[in-house]
């Protein structure tokens, strides 16, 4: 019979097909590929690759297989993805560089820590560390739902028992669509002193859950230069970051020299690109203070940095080092994860705790009920032996003349079927009087343990008491000895290094010339001549800034972000300079609305063409990255309209009806980024222009303009968010 459906069409509007189809693929990125989840910290192709190794039975204390039957096993059976892609998250589990506690121990070149790659899998071999046991234990006692593989041919776990603190030891990092994770590595016996605590305290605070675990404890070790207040809220928040610094010691030499040497550099830098980097600023003189660099690493890191002099200051080689290399790294906290309900959501740090020891209690509950009913099963077949080994003739006779011997045990011993199959099976030589007395003994222990289980399922208090027992055996076999001991040291923030005076660059006074179409360069000089400068054809001149080589400027865009640019590093001459798109990541649909020299003190007033703004200070628009800094957050379809130095006690808004609000600048919120308040009652015609300015000195709207005294201003003053009066003549027109 022909399908009558087919050759059907089926009009669809592309807009809702695209949406359709583009949702079904986020989803199957966030719940299917990126983030972890909260109870065992793994994602989907980890969490398979263990189970494939553990049905392949590739224990601690078994041989190794090769990686390319693992990898194999894992396409094959449960991950219908490609085999680079798994064998690249088998090397990673394995990396003692990349993983806090690995969950496979490999045998053959898994890579390094200066970027080489894995050997090909066909070379290298692999088996489960007792971490990874740890996360599996009990995964055949019903301690998690298995479902159906993507073929429907094989069972795979929902989620791995997790023994193990998995999500915060190991951490976790995946981009999705729409929202990222990144999570630190912690110490695992830290983690479980914690764990321990709410345990015992389900109220307990944040301030007691940190001080057991202070802090992120890196694989390759380093120096964790966080403020203590930022790391709190960080944790409570779920949001936040860690400043990490290699670790280094002065060596001394003969004659008064002396050598700086690093051994444990930041988490997740490459230490070949790192040398790199700095060979190439020494190329550049962009590090005045170092005069070499060596690296004399073997299994252990090892580099040697030579000072240019050894009249300076190694805290000041180190400094100028650290801003300018990655010998100094943030690593982002973001705990972005999937919930037991499968939902993403970020979760602070007593929320993460408090998933992962719920489904610890769920585990244990599950294999508790596994085992209950296993003890129900023998002592149901014990009870039948106990009760035949009375009267072993009358069996013998049963079974050597009934016809049914089954149905004549049932009716004779009054047994169940299960205890007649179970006697009908029993081998002759069990038969025995010391075999009995095996089966009592057996009957009483497993009776004793039951009566257990069944007061186990029955008190929750007694249930929280044997995970407390749990966690603390997992503290003790995982945080201790070498692979348990802390490596990386939680200091305070340094005291800061005066390096201003210290540059490569000469200080010369220069003006920096932005074209409209986002062309920039420097000219020696101030006081130039506007109309002397030649731009490429169709192009003319934005704005110019007098500035020094030695400083730095801000730029605010658009899209609500601030970008730094180093005079030194703009092209200098009589070219037509290069694009600033090259140099920060700006798009074509957006430009750049102002252009400062960053000063300390200073603060700037940020606005949205919809009239929302707040007050940001010059340290807080700073980003020496080329993403900048997204200081100014804006509502679907808003672009920043403003961006203006706060100086005085009143603002004056002008909107594009031509009305104006003037009120106390105090009334603007200061902070380091966010949408902002009301400044400005605005329907669709957008804010045009703002002043700031003292009441003392007055408001000169325009430069050369007689200024206003707030006699004269009082009947545009008003509130923050109000809609303001017609403006003034002398506000409007041209100056």
């Amino acid at each position: 019979m022909a399908d009558p459906l087919a050759g059907h069409i089926e009009d669809t509007r592309l807009a809702d097909a695209l949406s359709e189809r583009y949702l079904a693929y986020a989803m199957s990125t966030i719940m299917s590929r990126s983030l972890p989840d909260v109870r065992d910290g793994l994602k989907p192709v980890h969490r398979r690759l263990l189970y494939a190794m553990q049905q392949l039975r590739l224990d601690p204390t078994a041989g190794f297989k090769k990686c390319a039957r693992v990898v194999g096993d894992v396409i094959g059976k449960y991950h219908p993805h490609g085999d680079a892609s798994v064998y690249e998250a088998l090397v990673r589990l394995a990396q003692e560089f990349a993983q806090r506690y690995p969950l496979v121990e490999g045998q053959g070149n898994f890579g390094s820590i200066d970027g080489d790659n894995a050997a090909a899998m066909r070379y290298t071999e692999a088996r489960l560390t007792e971490v990874a046991r740890a996360l599996l234990d009990g995964i055949e006692d019903d301690a998690v739902d298995l479902r159906p593989t993507y073929d429907g041919e094989e069972q795979e776990p929902v989620v791995l028992p997790g023994a193990f603190p998995n999500l915060l030891a190991n951490g976790a990092a995946g981009i999705a669509v729409g929202m990222a994770t990144s999570i630190p590595p912690h110490n695992a016996g830290e983690v479980c002193a914690a764990a321990l605590l709410m345990v015992r305290d389900p109220d307990v605070g944040l301030d007691a859950l940190l001080a057991a675990m202070p802090g992120p404890d890196f694989p390759t070790g380093g120096v964790v230069v966080e403020d203590a207040g930022a790391m709190r809220q960080a944790y409570e928040t779920g949001r936040g970051g860690f400043r990490l610094r290699a670790r280094w010691s002065v060596e001394q030499g003969r004659f008064g020299t002396w050598t700086v040497v690093v051994t444990e550099i930041p988490y997740q830098v490459q230490k070949s690109r790192l040398i790199e980097q700095i060979a190439e600023l020494l190329e550049l003189k962009k590090l005045p203070l170092l005069g070499d660099v060596r690296d004399e690493s073997t299994t252990e890191v090892r580099l040697v940095l030579e000072p240019k002099t050894r009249g300076v200051e190694p805290e000041v080689l180190m400094e100028t080092l650290f801003r300018a290399t990655q010998l100094e790294t943030r690593f982002g906290l973001n705990m972005n994860v999937l919930g037991a309900d499968r939902v993403p959501r970020v979760m602070g740090l007593r929320e993460v705790l408090r998933a992962w020891l719920d489904h610890r209690h769920e585990v244990l509950l599950r294999r508790s009920r596994h085992r209950l009913a296993a003890l129900d099963r023998r002592l149901e077949v014990l009870d039948g032996f106990l009760a035949v080994y009375l009267n072993l003739d009358e069996v013998i006779r049963i079974v050597r003349e009934e016809d049914d011997a089954k149905a004549a045990l049932i009716a004779a011993f009054t047994l169940t079927e299960t205890q007649a199959d179970a006697i009908l099976n029993m081998r002759l030589r069990s038969l025995r009087r010391l075999e009995e007395i095996e089966i009592q003994k057996e009957h009483a222990t497993l009776t004793r343990e039951r009566a257990e289980l069944a007061s186990l399922l029955e008190r929750e208090p007694l249930r929280w008491r044997r995970i407390a027992t749990e966690l603390e055996a997992t503290r003790k076999k995982f945080g201790g000895g070498p692979l348990g001991a802390r490596r990386s040291t939680l200091a305070e923030p340094p005291a800061p290094v005066d390096i201003s005076q210290i540059s490569a660059v000469e200080r010369e006074p220069v003006t920096v010339i932005l074209s409209e179409k986002g062309w920039i360069r420097a000219v020696r000089g101030h006081a130039i001549d506007p109309a002397a400068q030649k731009f490429k054809e169709g192009d003319a001149l934005e704005r110019t800034l007098e500035c020094w080589t030695t400083d730095r400027l801000c730029g605010f865009a658009t899209d609500g972000r601030a970008f730094t640019l180093r005079v030194s590093d703009l092209p200098r001459g009589r070219g037509d300079g290069q694009p600033i798109r090259l140099m920060v990541e700006l798009s074509n649909e957006e430009r750049l609305i102002a252009l400062f020299v960053v000063a300390d003190g200073e603060r700037w007033l940020l606005a949205s063409a919809g009239g929302r703004g707040l007050l940001v200070k010059s340290e807080d628009l700073l980003a020496e990255k080329r993403t900048g800094r997204q200081v100014l957050n804006l509502r679907p379809g808003e672009r920043a309209a403003l961006c203006v130095r706060a100086a005085g006690d009143h603002v004056a808004l002008l909107g594009g009806n031509r009305r104006l609000l003037i009120f106390p600048l105090d009334q603007v919120p200061e902070l380091s980024r966010g949408t902002g308040v009301a400044l400005l009652k605005l329907k669709e015609e957008g804010l045009k222009e703002a002043r700031t300015f003292d009441r003392v000195a007055g408001l000169a709207w325009h430069e050369g303009v007689r200024p206003r005294g707030m006699a004269d201003l009082a009947e545009w003053v008003g509130r923050r968010g109000d809609a303001g009066r017609p403006a003034p003549i002398w506000v409007t027109r041209k100056a």
